[in-house]
Parts: C-alpha cells; structure tokens; sequence
C-alpha cells in the first residue's frame, strides 16, 4: 500500500497539523488512518501496544459520526480501552474477565471526541481494570517501552504511551485516576495533562460522586494538541452531579501567550516517600531551566497530613473498586470473582472493599476534604509545585511487585508499595485539581523521565500555559529532540 506521507514527514507533524493539511485538502481523513494503521503494523509487533484497529473506520473514517468539520478533521485517535465506551466495540479492559463484553452505547465523551473530529479508530492495552502499574499479564499481553523494550511502559495508558511515543498516532486516549495519564507519560517522553475534577464527563454511566478520583484525558507531542482536546472535548453530560468549570478564554488562544512570573514550589519530600538522588537532580535542572526563564522556585511543600491523605487515597481504590467488581460479578450470576479471571490483586482488593462500612466511607471523605483545603491554601500562595513524577526509575519487564498479578498476600502493603513509587500522582486525583507530565528529563539509562507540575482547581489553563512557553524555550524539543528505538521512522 503506497501511503500518503513518509514517515519522517508523519513523525513531524502533530495532531493540528494534520487537520490543517485535511482542512487544505491536502489529505483525506482517511488517508490519516491507513497511515496510522501501517504504522500500528510496524511498531505493534515489537510493542503489544494495541489490541485492535477498527478497520472499518479506517476505511470509512465517517462511518461511525466522525464530524469532519471539527477540530481535528479525522486526525487518528486510539482509545484506551478502558473508561468511555463504543457503542458495538469491545471494551474487555485489561481483562480475561472481560473477554467478549460490548457496550451498547456511545458514552458522552465518546460522542464529544467524534464532535471534535477525531477518528476513533482502535483500542489500546492497559492492565486490569487499570488498577496497577503496567500492562504485564503474559495471559492477555505485556506492553514494552518503545525508548527499551526490556522496560515498561508503565500504566494504566500503557498502549497510548508507546504508539504516541512511538510516533504512530500523535494523540491517544488516557485515564487518570492515580497518576495513569502521567506517569506512562513521563516514562515515554510525552505530554500528560491530568485536568481538574469538572472537565471531562464519565457520564451517562458514572458521575463524579461515584468516581471521585478518576478522570479522562489524552498522550500527546505537542502542548497545543493537549490545549485543542481540552477545549474541544470539555464539558458535563445532562444531568451531571457537580458543575463543569468553564474558561473564558479557549486554552489553544492562551497558551501562545508567556505566563507572568510564577511563584513555583519545589517538592521530593512527600510524606513518608523520597525521590532517588538521580531523580532529584533532575528536578533541580528543571527548576533552574524555570529560573531561567524568570520564574521563582523555591522549596516548599502543602501543610497537608500525607500519610493520612495516602490511606485514604487507598481507602477510596479499594472501596470504589470492590463495588465495580461486585456489579460486574452480579451481572454474570456470581458471588465471588473467578480465580483463573481475575488477576490476584484485583480479588484481594474485592475482599477488603466489598464490606466496607460508610463510616469508613465517611472518615475517608473527611481526610479528602482537609488534605483539598490545605492544597487550597497552599496555591493561595504559591501558583505551581513541582515534583518527579514519580520516586522510583522505570521498572524492568518482569518486576512484578507493583502488579496485579503480584503473590503478595497483604493488599494494605502492596498499596503501600505501590505508594513508594508512584509518591506523586495521587493526591491531584484526590484534590481534584490539574497536572501535568512534561518530558524535560532523563535517566541514567537513557529513558525518558518526566517532570511534574501541579497547579489550583481549575488552573489547566496555566499548566497549558506553561508548557507551551518550556516548549517555545526548548524549540519545540522535548527530550532533547530524541525518538525512542522502536519508531515509525526507524527501519
């Protein structure tokens, strides 16, 4: 098949671009989607990244109520599989479980990103129910990092990692209610925006009550994409629980504009947890990059009890998710869940959840409310914190400790463990409020490592705002203008 672009001219160009060129009729959306399909072909096998392509909307890109006058104009799009569903397509997230399961409607984000333009043309991995950290499970498929195929990508938006990273989609679907869209971020050189609680609806099926933590989003390249998704995509189902933030000016106009001079905390004491050394120095090369740029930095950190807000963060997972695997359990006729199904973790998560009482609920919510007050208090006075975007380097393939497929007996300890790496993430889920995973850094190994900004309930704009200008400093060139060795241009 002869494609419509080389790959070192599709490599270059990112989401806008593309629709520019569609919008010139320069291109066809479905040219798009035959190029981002031989590009799945190319890199996949190495990957294991993308566990279907929609054929039927690589030919007829329209064929499912793509608005071709969004947006995006047909720019290929994967979905995570996970989080908002396709009304007829698969979504047997991470799961043996889930084997088979079909969602019979569209969900209001899935008719949102069709309204936008863009083509929704595949599934990407991630780990069981999303709840761990990589995509890892022999029995369903193991999701390698395109920078080193001998590590992980991490997760839970595994697959949208390594296919953006790798140059095969320049956006892709992601969910965040941990760290999920950043931390697979920063482990593969890309942009992961975590937006505020109020931005993207989990509707018609879920609200924000029963969600508290999780939240959707995309992997991108380029800050301008992220902007032109949140402004495209954003907004509340009928009927949602909470109001909807809205901006008063449209992210993709702000961000070509420098913020002022920022009052920037520095953090890698998080509670009980530490960054590595090499992670540390990391950070504080960023922070003399943002000083550079004229901002203040500064040691600082939320007068917040963290070990508190980190049992209650668990407290929330293991209840939230005990109660989705008892509907998914009553739905099959089952009283407990099937031990050559579902992964070891998973079932010991249901056991300490499906009981829990609402006092423990409401102790829990009372830890989310102090631990939201003190971040709020804390952005009175400082506009950003930044951090590592995590405390650990990325694991090999095979480290099986923060998996659901772990043999640890204590679900409490293996959260705990969990908590040592991923030290950073969790609390903007908790608190609701926006951050952001920016490919300014790397290991000693040569992978990519992220840096990461958190900002006040409702700040995306400024995050967006300054990445751009860390972008417009770096000319364009996160990761130092590197690719990863598993590559649409590579070969």
């Amino acid at each position: 098949m002869t494609l419509a672009m080389s790959w070192d001219e599709w490599a270059a160009q990112d989401a806008t671009a593309l629709a520019e060129k569609v919008r010139q009729g320069e291109l066809t959306a479905a040219e798009l989607a035959q190029q981002a399909a031989a590009g799945i072909a190319k890199t996949n096998p190495t990957l294991t990244a993308v566990v279907e392509v929609f054929e039927d909307v690589v030919a007829d890109p329209l064929k499912d109520g793509l608005n071709p006058q969004g947006p995006f104009a047909g720019v290929p799009f994967l979905m995570k599989d996970l989080g908002p569903t396709l009304k007829g397509r698969l979504q047997e997230q991470g799961s043996l479980f889930m084997r088979g399961n079909r969602p019979t409607e569209d969900a209001w984000l899935t008719k949102q990103m069709r309204k936008a333009g863009l083509n929704l043309m595949g599934r990407t991995t991630t780990p069981e129910f999303g709840v761990c950290s990589s995509a890892e499970n022999p029995a369903v498929y193991v999701t390698r990092n395109p920078w080193n195929t001998d590590f992980t990508t991490c997760g839970s938006s595994a697959g949208t990692s390594a296919m953006v990273a790798a140059g095969v989609v320049p956006m892709s679907h992601a969910t965040d209610g941990g760290g999920s869209i950043r931390i697979p971020a920063g482990f593969n050189g890309n942009i992961g925006l975590k937006p505020s609680r109020g931005v993207f609806s989990i509707g018609p099926n879920l609200s924000d009550i029963t969600g508290y933590v999780s939240i959707q989003g995309c992997h991108s390249r380029t800050v301008r994409d992220t902007a032109a998704f949140v402004d495209a995509c954003r907004g509340g189902a009928p009927g949602e629980f909470m109001p909807f933030w809205t901006t008063p000016e449209p992210y993709t106009q702000l961000i070509q504009k420098d913020p002022g001079r920022l009052r920037i905390a520095l953090s890698h004491e998080w509670g009980d947890y530490r960054a590595t050394p090499e992670l540390v120095a990391e950070l504080e090369k960023a922070a003399r990059f943002l000083e550079g740029l004229g901002h203040h930095v500064e040691w600082a950190l939320p007068k917040a009890d963290l070990r508190e807000a980190f049992r209650a963060q668990t407290t929330c997972y293991i209840s939230n998710f005990a109660q989705v695997i008892n509907g998914l359990l009553a739905k099959a006729g089952l009283e407990r869940p099937p031990a050559d199904l579902i992964e070891p973790i998973n079932i010991r998560i249901w056991e300490a959840g499906k009981d829990l009482s609402y006092a423990e609920r409401y102790k829990m919510q009372a830890v989310f409310n102090s631990t939201a007050r003190a971040f709020g208090a804390f952005f009175e006075d400082w506009d950003i914190i930044l951090t590592p975007i995590t405390a650990l380097p990325t694991p090999r393939i095979g480290t099986t400790e923060y998996l659901t497929t772990s043999d640890n007996p204590d679900v409490l300890d293996w959260f705990d463990n969990l908590w040592k790496f991923f030290s950073y993430t969790p609390l903007s889920n908790l608190c609701g409020i926006p951050a952001i995973s920016l490919p300014m850094a790397q290991q000693a190994n040569g992978l990519p490592f992220g840096i990461h900004a958190q900002a006040r309930q409702a700040n995306d704009g400024l995050l967006l705002q300054l990445a751009a200008q860390i972008e417009r400093a770096l000319g364009g060139r996160w990761n130092d203008g590197r690719r990863p060795g598993v590559h649409v241009t590579a070969g």
